[in-house]
C-alpha cells in the first residue's frame, strides 16, 4: 500500500477543499476564494421562521363529555335500584383539547384539524404575541380533518401564510414544521418529504397525505408545514408511532385540498367537494396483466352512478383512469383527491384506457345529489330494530359519513342506550340489507318488514361483511 506524508495529507486536503468552493472568474484567470464571513457559511432557517411564526396559532378546545356509569347496565344495580338509580346516571365532564392552526387570510381565518375542535363548546385562539381570541367554527369536516374559524380582529390585519402549489413538491424538498407539540410553546422542526400521496387508511375520504419526517408531535395537529419559500404546503395532521411520540414518519394534509376547503367554507355553504359518480380499485399486476397492460398503474372503474357526472362524460365499468389533468391516479384514494380539489363547476380532462385504447374525456364536475331524501327515522315498536334510528342513503349522505358514495339502501346513524337495537349489537353504520330475506328499499320498506312478525332474520352489512340475526319475540 502506497505511504504519504504528513505535508503530502494536507496539501491534498486543502487542494479538495479548494476545489469545491466557488470559482470566480477575473481576466479570464481563474481564481479561488475564501468566505468572506461567517454568514457566507451559515446555514440558518431563522429568517423564514421569523416570517412564518407569527401565523401559527394555539388552539384551546373545551368540551362537555357525558359519561356513562360502568353500573348503569349492571344487573345486580338494576335489580335494587331500578332506572333511578344515582349509580347509573351519566356523569358529565369537561374535556380539553389542545392543537395548533394556521392563519391563512388577515381578516382573522385560521385552519385547523377538524379533531381539535370536534364537539367543542368553547374554543380559544392565542396568538404568537399572547393575546386571546374566542373562535367560531365556520365550517368544520371530518372526512378531510379540517375545520375553518374564525376570530374577530376588529379591523386588524394579521400576519398569515400564502398557500402553496403542493402538486410541485418533491420527494426530498425542505420542509419545516411549526406547532405547539405537547404544549411546551411554539416549536418548530425541520425534515424533508418523504413521500407523497400517501394513503394511511383504505377508508372513502380523499386521502393524499404528504409524508414527512419532521418531528410531528400531539399538539401539532393544525400546525403549518412550510417549503423553503415560506409558502404553507400543508397541515400537520398525524403521526405514526406506538410510544405517542415523533418517530419521524408524519403526515400532512396537502396545501391544495386545504385551500378549496377554505374557498368553499368562505363562500357560505359550508364545505361541499366535486362528486365523481363512479368507483373502482387500484389496478393490480393481476389485473394489469389481464387488461394487457405494461405496468399496473391507474383505477380500474368498477360500477358508475346513472346520471352522475363520470356517466355523463362517457366513462364506463371496466374503463382505467390513468390521470386527472395529466396527474397520474394510482388508486381510489388519489383518484377522489384530485377531484376534491377541484372547484364545483370546473370541467376536469380524464385520460382513459378503454379495450387497450387511451380515451380523453372531459367531466363537469358537480355535487353530490342528496337523492332520495334522508327521512331520518327512530324505529319503535316490539321488534329487534326499535331504537335504531335510520336513514336512506344518497351520494350526499353517503360523502357526509365518509363512505362510499355510490352505496345505497338504508344506514343506521344512531342507537339508543338500553334499547333492543342496543341489545342487538346493531351499531351505527349498519347498512340493513334484508329482513326475512326481502330487500330493504327505503325507510319505508324497513319499517313496513318489521311489523306483524314475532321471528326476524335481520341481514346487515357492516363494513366489508355480511352479518345475520335471528331475532325472536
Amino acid at each position: 500500500m502506497a505511504q504519504f506524508s504528513v505535508r503530502t495529507v494536507l496539501k491534498l486536503a486543502l487542494a479538495a477543499v479548494l476545489a469545491a468552493l466557488p470559482v470566480v472568474a477575473v481576466a479570464q484567470t481563474a481564481q479561488t476564494r475564501l468566505p468572506a464571513s461567517r454568514t457566507e457559511i451559515q446555514l440558518s432557517f431563522a429568517p423564514l421562521v421569523q416570517r412564518a411564526a407569527p401565523a401559527v396559532v394555539n388552539v384551546y378546545s373545551r368540551r362537555v363529555e357525558r359519561v356513562a356509569s360502568p353500573f348503569a347496565d349492571d344487573p345486580f344495580f338494576r335489580r335494587f335500584f331500578g332506572n333511578q338509580s344515582p349509580f347509573g346516571m351519566p356523569r358529565e365532564r369537561i374535556a380539553q383539547s389542545l392543537g395548533s392552526g394556521v392563519i391563512v387570510e388577515a381578516e382573522g381565518v385560521i385552519v385547523t384539524n377538524n379533531h381539535v375542535i370536534e364537539g367543542a363548546t368553547e374554543i380559544v385562539v392565542a396568538l404568537s404575541d399572547r393575546r386571546e381570541f374566542e373562535a367560531r367554527v365556520i365550517a368544520a369536516d371530518p372526512r378531510s380533518d379540517l375545520a375553518v374559524l374564525r376570530i374577530d380582529t376588529r379591523g386588524e390585519t394579521l400576519p398569515y401564510l400564502e398557500f402553496r402549489d403542493s402538486d410541485e413538491l418533491q420527494v426530498g424538498d425542505l420542509v419545516l414544521a411549526i406547532g405547539n407539540p405537547f404544549g411546551v410553546g411554539q416549536t418548530v422542526t425541520q425534515g424533508i418529504i418523504s413521500a407523497v400521496g400517501r394513503a394511511i387508511s383504505d377508508d372513502m375520504t380523499a386521502q393524499s397525505f404528504i409524508q414527512t419526517d419532521a418531528a410531528i408531535n400531539p399538539g401539532n395537529s393544525g400546525g403549518a408545514l412550510l417549503g423553503m419559500d415560506g409558502k404553507l404546503v400543508g397541515i400537520n395532521t398525524a403521526i405514526f408511532s406506538r410510544s405517542g411520540g415523533s418517530i419521524g414518519i408524519g403526515f400532512a394534509i396537502p396545501a391544495n385540498l386545504v385551500s378549496s376547503t377554505v374557498a368553499s367554507a368562505m363562500a357560505g355553504k359550508g364545505i361541499k367537494r366535486p362528486w365523481f359518480g363512479a368507483n373502482g380499485e387500484a389496478v393490480t399486476s393481476e389485473i394489469a396483466q389481464g387488461l394487457g397492460m405494461a405496468r399496473p398503474n391507474g383505477v380500474l372503474v368498477g360500477e358508475v352512478w346513472r346520471g352522475g357526472p363520470a356517466d355523463r362524460a362517457g366513462l364506463k365499468a371496466g374503463d382505467v383512469v390513468l390521470a386527472i389533468d395529466g396527474r397520474e391516479v394510482n388508486d381510489p384514494q388519489a383518484l377522489r383527491f384530485r377531484i376534491a380539489t377541484r372547484k364545483l363547476g370546473d370541467t376536469a380532462a380524464l385520460d382513459v384506457l378503454r379495450r387497450g385504447q387511451r380515451v380523453n374525456l372531459q367531466i363537469a364536475l358537480q355535487d353530490a345529489p342528496e337523492t332520495p331524501a334522508r327521512n331520518l327515522t327512530q324505529l319503535s315498536g316490539n321488534q329487534p330494530l326499535a331504537g335504531a334510528t335510520v336513514g336512506n342513503l344518497s351520494p350526499a349522505f353517503a360523502d357526509e359519513l365518509g363512505i362510499d358514495m355510490l352505496e345505497r339502501g338504508v344506514i343506521v346513524t344512531e342507537i339508543a342506550p338500553g334499547s333492543p337495537a342496543a341489545r342487538l349489537r346493531i351499531r351505527t353504520g349498519d347498512i340493513v340489507v334484508k329482513i326475512n330475506d326481502r330487500d330493504v328499499e327505503d325507510v319505508r320498506s324497513l319499517q313496513s318488514l318489521l311489523r306483524g312478525s314475532n321471528q326476524w332474520v335481520v341481514t346487515l352489512r357492516r363494513n366489508k361483511q355480511v352479518l345475520t340475526f335471528t331475532v325472536r319475540s
